[in-house]
């Protein structure tokens, strides 16, 4: 029986850094745990991230009062250095990135399948905020 295709929305936000720092602040597990949360009262206490086809990457997303937490993990599919990131979580939602030189820095385009327990607006809303997380994180360490 074939997989009934899942909805995918996409998010983006351009980061005026160049390509080589985008990519070290997305895939470096120190930089992860410094952006990688949606909100001021959660936090990424640790991470790892073995960046090849077949590897294993997980973020620990916790709220900082401790009364909520999840693993955010997967594995990935395809890396294309300085380019694309593929990936599939672990309840098997496809994940891609794309990095994209533009004249203002290099834009992130984030594409997820979405998850049947919240709704698209919340969802696509929690992706966008930790997407703006990163690029807030990454032009505030590189001033």
């Amino acid at each position: 029986m074939e997989k009934e295709k899942r909805t995918s929305l996409t998010v983006e936000t351009t980061v005026d850094l160049p390509i080589e720092k985008v990519w070290e602040f997305w895939t470096l597990p120190i930089h992860i745990t410094q952006w990688y949360f949606a909100s001021d009262d959660w936090c990424a206490p640790s991470a790892i991230n073995d960046l090849r086809s077949g590897g294993r990457f997980s973020t620990r997303m916790e709220s900082k009062d401790g009364s909520n937490g999840f693993d955010f993990s997967g594995t990935y599919e395809e890396i294309k250095n300085h380019e694309s990131i593929s990936y599939i979580l672990d309840d098997e939602r496809k994940v891609s990135i794309l990095f994209t030189h533009k004249t203002n820095g290099i834009k992130v385009s984030q594409t997820f399948e979405i998850e049947d327990v919240n709704s698209i607006e919340l969802q696509k809303f929690g992706w966008q905020s930790v997407l703006d997380n990163f690029k807030k994180y990454c032009e505030s360490v590189h001033q």
